[in-house]
């Protein structure tokens, strides 16, 4: 991989980690717990419950994603054998790493 390659993708992932880190938030605020004080019906409280848990786990999926975004971050200008399949040791293509940040795999080892 390039060094301006490098370069793109960084920027890329700095982008890409603010918006991860903004979507968080507003999951955050979304998963609050639905206090009994709140004057719903019977129904809507099962169907706010059901929202929740299905927020939740978009939630956990995000934070994974930051994290996994975060630690290509660290390793971009760090670790000489960033940007190369941690099976077969072959190059990820570019587009792939653009698409997929964190990826540790190439198409075929993935």
């Amino acid at each position: 991989m390039t060094i301006e390659e490098k370069k793109v993708l960084k920027s890329r992932l700095e982008s890409k980690i603010k918006r991860t880190r903004v979507k968080i938030e507003r999951m955050e605020e979304m998963t609050q717990p639905i206090g009994p004080e709140n004057a719903i019906g019977r129904v809507s409280r099962m169907d706010a419950i059901n929202n929740k848990s299905v927020m939740e786990a978009a939630l956990r999926s995000s934070r994974k994603e930051l994290d996994e975004m975060e630690s290509a971050w660290r390793h971009i200008d760090n670790d000489p054998n960033f940007g190369k399949c941690e099976r077969c040791h072959n190059e990820i293509p570019f587009k792939r790493l653009a698409v997929m940040p964190g990826s540790r795999y190439c198409v075929h080892c993935a």
